[in-house]
């Protein structure tokens, strides 16, 4: 059977593309990370989401982040509250990890290396994706090729494909996936800034894309929130 490391945050577009990973008939092998970001909480979502939907084995990789900071979710920076879609919609926000996308893949990478898999999934999508720049498709293609480029199993065995699902669904697209796929999304985090009973905030980005996407997909968010 095909393996394939499947990058799982918690949240609904990388739950969603674990469940694509599984139904096309993969072998999923989830990883996480815990890297010191604010909302930790989304590693036990994760949790969770791969206990759900079968994953053959799932990691937390224990990073920190904090210790470069610059971002809302791994330095003393206060999360963006009730932006509006076009302040969403335009430049880089506060909540951009620097170089994230790009350390949890080289994790990945090695990862998928170690077990002989030649396929990784990454929940990213080019519509509703926060502004962030490792969520683009020339992203994607770069890493791709740097794979290949920069590893023994690259050189040697067949390539590496990186997958990407999502990227040209909208939130609403990836809800409805989600649903076709008998995802619990009950399972998911999404809040950059959860109260500390972890109920999501209802007003940062990553909040208000998601409710967002349950209304255009007339579906309701089975989630709870602090402010409701």
């Amino acid at each position: 059977m095909k393996r394939a490391v499947v990058l799982l945050s918690g949240g609904i577009d990388s739950t969603t593309t674990l469940a694509i990973a599984i139904a096309e008939g993969y072998v999923a092998y989830a990883l996480s990370f815990d890297y010191g970001q604010r909302h930790q909480i989304e590693t036990e979502a994760a949790r969770r989401v791969a206990d759900s939907l079968g994953a053959k084995e799932h990691r937390i990789a224990k990073i920190d982040l904090c210790i470069f900071g610059g971002s809302a979710l791994t330095d003393d920076i206060d999360v963006p509250k009730q932006r509006s879609e076009i302040e969403i919609a335009h430049g880089i926000p506060i909540t951009y990890v620097p170089a994230r996308n790009t350390i949890f893949l080289a994790y990945a990478l090695a990862w998928a290396e170690v077990i002989a898999a030649n396929d990784i999934f990454l929940g990213v999508n080019a519509i509703d994706y926060s502004g962030y720049p490792d969520c683009r498709p020339e992203f994607i293609e770069a890493f791709e090729n740097l794979a290949n480029l920069g590893t023994k199993a690259g050189v040697e065995a067949s390539r590496f494909q990186i997958h990407t699902p999502l990227i040209k669904f909208s939130k609403a697209d990836i809800i409805r996936k989600a649903v076709e796929l008998d995802v619990d999304l009950s399972l998911t985090h999404s809040c950059y800034d959860p109260s500390p009973e972890g109920l999501a905030c209802g007003a940062c980005d990553s909040c208000l894309l998601r409710l967002k996407g349950f209304r255009e997909a007339g579906i309701k968010d089975p989630i709870r929130y602090a402010n409701k």
